[in-house]
Order: C-alpha cells, then structure tokens, then sequence
C-alpha cells in the first residue's frame, strides 16, 4: 500500500481560519440556499457537508471556490489559500491524454505543458524553442514533476487518453487534477459516484494521509463517517457544526430537532393566545397593552419568516402476488468477455423472501451475472431455472427509463389517477410523497439535479406490481434521509431483492446474504452483508488456515519460556481454536438452510449475533496464540 503524504512544498502553518463565511446570504429563488450563514474552515479539517438534495450543498462549494459571490455578507478567504475542486459529474467532453487533463488543474502553467504533451513530450525528436522559453517563463517544468509525481502514486499511464478510461479511473484522473496545485482546501462533490468498494477504499486511504483541509459531499455514510472530523449540515439556509464523525452527528441532530420541535410548539401556542386576545371584544380593546400589540405584530412575522423543515419522503412499494417458493436456481454457471472469463461455475440458489447483495469491481460482471439470474440472457454453460409467478421490476444504474424531454409527473405516468396496492392516487399526491412539489411535478426531467433523478426513477418503478426487485446502484445521489427510508422500505419488503451497491452500510443493513466477485472469474456467495463477507472471503479464510498451520509448526519446533499457567493456556488453545470452529461452521450451515430466513426475525437476529460472537472469540484466541508464541 503506498502511503500518501503532502506532494509538495511545505507551507507555514497558518495564523487564522483558512475561510470565514459571517452572515452571507446567496438566494436564487424565494428561499435563500444561504440566509446570514457563518462558517468558520479551520487548517487540517476534515468537514463532513451534508444537507437535503436541493439544500445548496454544491453551491456553497462554488462559493468557497470563488465561482459564485454572496448577495450579501462577507467571505474572507486567508491571503495565498489555494482550493482544488472534485467535481461531482465526470466531463464527458474532455479529449486529452491523462498528463494534459492533470495539468490544466493549474490553469496558468497547464496550457503550455498540455501542448507540450500533445506534441509528443519528453519524446518528441524536437520541441517548439518558442513553447519550451514560455514553459520556462511560466515555470511549467515544476508543474511537469508534480504531474509525472502524480501519475506515478495515483497508478496513472501518462500518455493514455482520459476517454477511453473506465468511470473510476476517471475520478482517479480528475482527483489528481484538484491536487496538481498543491492546495490548502480541497473540495469533493460526491467522490465516491459510480465508484466500486475496492477504489472506495483506496480513496479513503489517500484522503486519510493529505495534509490538506477537506470538504466532502457525499451520501457514502461509511465513507463520510470514516474521514470526518467535523459535520457541516446546510438546513433551510443555515449552517449548523456538529465536532465529530457522522455517527456522532446523528445523535446530537436527533436531540436537536427535538428541542427545535418543542421550542415551535411553545412559540406556536403562545402565538395563538396573543390571537384569541387581540380579537376580543371592545371590553378587551379598552385594556389594550400596545407595547403588547407590538410584540405580537413581531411574532408573527418571526412566524412569517420561520422556514419550516421538508417533510420526510413517504414511499411505499406496490408489492405483487407471490411468486413460487424458488424464485432462482442457477448450476455451474459460465461467461466470458473477449476471451475473459468473468464468471467460472458459479452456482445458488434464491428462494422467496431473500435479499441477496452483488459486488464486485466495476467491469468484473455484475450486471452480466443480474441477466443471466433474471433470464434476460443465456449463459454460456450451466444451467439456470426461474421460478413461477414472477413480477419483475428492475431500477438500471443508468436511469435509462427517464426521458428528459417529459415532465416529472409524464415520465412517472400519462394519467392522472395511478393504482397503488389496490388504492387509486392522484398522480400529484403520489409524487409529493417523493418530494416533489407540484411546480417540481411539471418541470422537465433535464432540470433534475441527480438525487431528484434518482427519486423520479424509485416513483416510476413503485407504479408498478412486482414481487421480484433488482436495483442497481439505488444510493446514488439520495439525501441521508431518502437512503434511510428505502433502506427501512426494502428491509420490510416480503418479495425477493438483488441488489447491485458499493454502499457498504445499505448492504449490511439491507442484505441476507451476499455474492461477490473475487477476481479471475471466482464469484461465490456468503451469508450476511459486506462486514460478514470480509471475515468470510476466500482470501482471508486460505490466509487464517496458512497461519494457523504455521503457528502450530512454530508451537511444536520452537517451544517458549513460559509459565505454567501461560504454557498450559497455550497448550489448550488448539482444541479450543478447533471447538469454536465447529460451532462457527455449524451456525453457518444452518444460516444457510432454506427455510432459515423463513422463521421470526428475533430468532434470525439472535442466531447472527450468536455467529458474531463465536467468530470475535474465534478472532481472540488466534490474537492470543500469536502474543504467546511472541
């Protein structure tokens, strides 16, 4: 693992807060995104900025990166701070090779050393003089070391073009880009997108090592929890600071809506009895307070201007008849891709009722294997068996249903009355329970921002009866409460699920059991979520078997001075160790019968803690063999 540290040259360290937002106000429409908000960016944070789909998140990035100003309130920006920005869309116009993309990070330097490549570089048989005098001008040959630095950390081939990389190179590309300067602020617009787990995990491991002072978008929660060391939440246009990761956050917000609940009720009453009062009669008249007249006419304009929190979305599945007791068996399953397999005898079984998890690298099959499990098409070998009364909807990660030239409320459906579980709904009382307001409703859908998209795509879906779901990448670009919701949705669903994700908390509170793609065309599939998967994935297991085999070698070769009560606790760690492999083993079988998943939720809960229980004990006795024989 290569360890990331600070590029470039060291900077002193600074004297005062980096950016300071006091009482700025940015409006585009009747509410303002920012509303007198204050903010304070200290050096080596790492803010967590998190907000309803709409809330002005991206735009207080384009504020702190001086693309937009306030409208009102001052925004004070240390002398020499330099911000670099993660965008949250990859540019799908962009026809350079990697070292020119890189390079225009640093526009003043980047446009001479981007021709500089195009013209063949370092391997060019000659150079245009007047090119490498302004390269020398501008001081590009630095910009040059710190682009090659880069490539070299980020895994980078130099000359190869940008457009014919994969989705997650080309964050990898764009992330490089926002660090070429060297900055002191480094803005990240939702980048873990359309990322999988593997290069997830690579770019927690890169931010974790910067020495840089981060804002970070996402709706990746074990992503966002990982790295943050302070939660910045936009609401109703101000900004409230929450010190700690975001699991902290989620309690502290909790009790402060609580309080926010009961300070409007207290406020709202009081409010009512000044009403009852000013309307009285004229025996009441005669005995008017006009210093209380005063304080009411100000209570209600504090009324007037209170911006009352969005309500929740309320979604609900339109859940069809039930299908046939095996919805899939699949037996030796085989594909491959020029030459490629991808997917190598592969065998399960799915029965009503299971929510089965798929990850895997992108391009490792995923999506190939979903269409194969559904019979939309064959495999190449082996044998697949759908089962009976199956109503299939399924959600594409390229939200290819949705038609930018229709309205909200056209692309969900023509008519105005749709049917839900039986019920009949008008089409704007549905859409309203997916937030959409009824001037939203009409709008285009190519207006949409991306979590909007995505809450179109789970309204045009619901329409539809299914008992059989299979959703690809459903987390993208949701707000933290939408994803809590479907996540509380799908876990009550009673109908069967495949669900594609890199979100590693959706899968663990989502999924009974989990196929993953383990490279060279092994695809295997393990009971629980992506947590279960890691203490059980082939690797692993080989490599715990290898120590173990080890250990017991070293045991037997190379006994050590110990004490009696320590030599005696080594000596019954083996059949200790073996015990508690069998019950491990045997928990895992029955987890695994059929009917397993069938029984009351408290037993199946009861059984998985008692597995984990078994495999941390398990995981200890292995710890305390190695500290022994050490």
């Amino acid at each position: 693992m290569v360890h990331f540290a600070r590029f470039f040259t060291a900077k002193p360290p600074p004297i005062m807060s980096l950016i300071s937002l006091n009482n700025v106000t940015v409006a585009f429409g009747a509410d303002p995104i920012l509303d007198q908000a204050n903010l304070n960016i200290e050096p080596n944070e790492r803010i967590g900025l998190i907000g309803r789909n709409g809330a002005g998140k991206s735009t207080l990035l384009k504020l702190i990166d001086g693309n937009i100003v306030p409208d009102d309130g001052e925004l004070l920006v240390q002398q020499g701070t330099i911000v670099g920005r993660l965008v949250q869309e990859v540019p799908s116009d962009i026809d350079l090779d990697i070292g020119s993309v890189i390079a225009l990070g640093d526009e003043a330097r980047g446009k001479s050393l981007s021709r500089y490549y195009l013209e063949g570089g370092d391997d060019a048989s000659s150079n245009d003089e007047d090119l490498l005098m302004l390269m020398a001008e501008v001081d590009a040959w630095t910009l040059d070391v710190q682009v090659k630095t880069l490539c070299s950390k980020f895994d980078l081939d130099l000359k190869a073009q940008f457009s014919e990389l994969s989705g997650g190179m080309k964050r990898r590309v764009l992330m490089a880009r926002a660090l070429v300067r060297d900055p002191d602020i480094l803005l990240l617009d939702e980048p873990t997108n359309h990322l999988d787990i593997e290069t997830i995990l690579w770019l927690e491991t890169l931010l974790m090592s910067l020495n840089v002072t981060m804002i970070i978008i996402s709706h990746d929660r074990s992503f966002i929890d990982k790295l943050s060391t302070r939660i910045i939440e936009l609401d109703r246009g101000q900004i409230s600071s929450y010190p700690g990761n975001f699991e902290t956050y989620q309690v502290t917000k909790a009790k402060a809506l609580e309080d926010e609940e009961v300070t409007n009720a207290k406020f709202d009453k009081r409010l009512a009895q000044e009403e009852v009062w000013i309307r009285k009669g004229i025996q009441a008249r005669r005995t008017r307070n006009e210093g209380r007249v005063r304080a009411l006419k100000k209570m209600r304009d504090d009324r007037s201007q209170r911006r009352d929190r969005q309500g929740t979305a309320s979604i609900s599945l339109n859940q069809g008849g039930k299908s046939g007791k095996i919805v899939i068996e699949a037996e030796n399953l085989h594909a491959s891709f020029d030459g490629k397999t991808i997917i190598n005898d592969f065998s399960c079984n799915i029965l009503r009722g299971d929510k089965v998890g798929i990850i895997g690298p992108n391009g490792c099959g995923k999506s190939t294997l979903i269409k194969m499990l559904t019979g939309e098409n064959s495999p190449q070998s082996g044998n697949i068996k759908i089962g009976t009364s199956l109503e299939i909807a399924y959600l594409d990660q390229h939200r290819s249903a949705i038609r930018d030239d229709l309205s909200v409320q056209d692309n969900v459906s023509g008519n105005n009355e749709i049917t839900i579980n039986g019920q009949s709904k008008h089409i704007m009382g549905y859409l309203q329970d997916f937030l959409f307001s009824p001037s939203r409703a009409r709008a285009p859908a190519a207006k949409l921002s991306g979590g909007e998209r995505n809450r179109l795509m789970l309204a045009k879906l619901f329409t539809q009866p299914f008992n059989f779901l299979v959703l690809d990448e459903p987390t993208n670009d949701l707000d933290y409460e939408t994803l809590e919701l479907l996540e509380q949705l799908l876990m009550d669903y009673t109908g069967t699920l495949l669900l594609v994700s890199h979100d590693r908390t959706f899968l663990d509170n989502v999924v009974t059991s989990t196929i993953a793609f383990e490279g060279n065309g092994a695809v295997y599939e393990y009971i629980g979520g992506y947590q279960d998967w890691l203490r059980q994935r082939r690797d692993v297991d080989i490599q715990i078997s290898t120590e173990k085999k080890t250990d017991v070698s070293k045991a037997k070769s190379k006994p050590k001075k110990l004490s009696y009560n320590l030599q005696r606790e080594l000596e019954q760690l083996p059949k200790k160790i073996d015990n508690l492999e069998k019950k491990i083993a045997a928990s895992t079988q029955a987890m695994s019968e059929p009917d397993f998943y069938q029984q009351d939720q408290n037993m199946i809960a009861k059984a998985g803690s008692q597995l984990k229980a078994f495999q941390d004990e398990l995981d200890a006795c292995f710890a305390r063999w190695e500290e022994l024989e050490g």
